[in-house]
């Protein structure tokens, strides 16, 4: 089972009687600690929000690379079928 190893903080919390029951049964089912459980689970949490955070910072600074890729990709396509004698490719 899962350890204490590396945790620092004691804190106490509450949590709804079916939130414990359920966070039991996945760290029984990981091999953990409720603990270590509950620290795992936290810190995944709080990496989803840095990352939703980061993703929402980058599509309002109008960053969206791959719409950028696929609309130069277009326009290259429009372009080589113009030099090679084609007509345009429709977009």
């Amino acid at each position: 089972m899962g350890n204490l190893l590396g945790m620092t903080a004691k804190v106490t919390l509450s949590f709804t009687d079916e939130t414990i029951e359920e966070a039991r049964r996945f760290a029984k089912r990981e091999g953990l600690s409720l603990s270590a459980w509950m620290d795992q689970a936290a810190r995944e949490k709080a990496l989803r929000e840095v990352f939703t955070a980061h993703a929402a910072a980058v599509g309002r600074a109008s960053l969206d690379l791959e719409s950028a890729a696929l609309a130069d990709a277009r326009e290259v396509g429009m372009v080589n079928d113009l030099f090679s004698g084609g007509r345009p490719r429709a977009a």
